[in-house]
């Protein structure tokens, strides 16, 4: 016989877990320090300035 689920239930705990994975991303998003924005920053800065060096002119 199939397990009995409380529909209700359910529905509150997939609407929490998706909460949650917003809330992770947002925490992985927006909770970051100036100094490491910054840093990601240059980083694609440097990474734009080497990959336009590295270009061949056709």
């Amino acid at each position: 016989m199939a397990e009995v689920i409380n529909l209700n239930r359910a529905r509150k705990a997939r609407a929490k877990a998706e909460r949650t994975a917003q809330a992770d991303a947002n925490r992985r998003k927006f909770g970051r320090t100036k100094a490491e924005k910054a840093a990601d920053t240059q980083a694609a800065a440097r990474q734009d300035a080497a990959l336009h060096g590295a270009k061949r002119e056709d």
